[in-house]
């Protein structure tokens, strides 16, 4: 009989933001496979667990994916947590459960913390729809084209940025989204834990003055539904540059330009209205 494999969600800042549950799953699995034992440890000892550790970091991902799976197979249960938060969310994990799915090994979530959906929470902005977009590209060409699809989104943007490039993405989203409103989130749910709302020009003045530090959390309101012309005054300017002598598809294609509105429907309207 084949083991099953655990998705366990661990503290992304406080130890206390753990659930019994995820405790009670961390002391009865016969392995625990950890993104970074080490920084495990400290989660582990804190609860007075003690299991046998596997190493799981992800630049050996592919190959400690194997050895899980190996132990799967033998009937073993395997909790898989990362440093914070949920496995496979930004994080190592999705080829271990990919690889588990094929092997028709059962998985079972032990859901928990998750930095996107806190910073979320307390943002203000629609949580209806949203968009998450883990990390931004690393290099400025990628992560601005990135971020030029991203600024049609009328959803909620979500997106988690190092402390390294936290300036550099900042600067760049304010050059490409510009008035925006936004929350920044630093070191959520830690000790320095810090929440920066305003527009986006805003944010990044305040960034610039402040300690870079921690994990940060961005969240960018949806672009803003556009206020559509008002059709009728649309057609009296028509009107008026038809009066001053400008012909009736030049001075269409004109207001319909100025106006962001279809040319025929304008056309048509123009026509039916004499």
């Amino acid at each position: 009989m084949k083991g099953i494999l655990y998705i366990v969600s661990t503290p992304i800042g406080n130890l206390e933001d753990i659930s019994l549950r995820a405790l009670r799953v961390l002391k009865e699995v016969d392995v625990i496979a950890a993104e970074d034992t080490r920084h495990s440890l400290k989660l582990l000892n804190h609860y007075g667990i003690s299991r046998p550790l596997i190493s799981y970091c992800g630049e050996k991902e592919k190959a400690r994916s194997e050895e899980v799976i190996k132990r799967l197979n033998s009937g073993q249960s395997v909790a898989l947590i990362s440093d914070a938060g949920t496995p496979g969310i930004s994080d190592p994990g999705s080829v271990l459960i990919k690889k588990a799915i094929e092997e028709g090994i059962d998985i079972i979530p032990v859901p928990g913390p998750a930095a996107f959906v806190a910073a979320l929470s307390i943002s203000g902005f629609s949580t209806e729809e949203f968009i998450f977009c883990g990390f931004l590209p690393a290099k400025k060409s990628q992560r601005q084209k990135a971020l030029k699809e991203l600024s049609l989104e009328k959803r909620t943007i979500v997106i988690y940025e190092a402390p390294h490039r936290i300036l550099e993405s900042v600067a760049d989203i304010n050059e490409i989204f510009g008035e925006r409103n936004a929350v920044l989130v630093k070191e959520i749910t830690k000790l320095y834990e810090e929440v920066i709302r305003g527009k986006i020009p805003e944010i990044l003045k305040r960034l610039n003055s402040s300690k870079i530090a921690g994990e940060y959390v961005i969240v960018v309101e949806g672009k803003p539904e556009e206020i559509k012309a008002n059709i009728e005054d649309a057609m009296m300017e028509i009107k008026s540059l038809i009066r001053k002598g400008l012909g009736r598809k030049d001075a269409v294609k004109r207001i319909a330009e100025e106006y962001g509105l279809s040319k025929k429907e304008l056309y048509d309207k123009s026509l039916a209205g004499g």
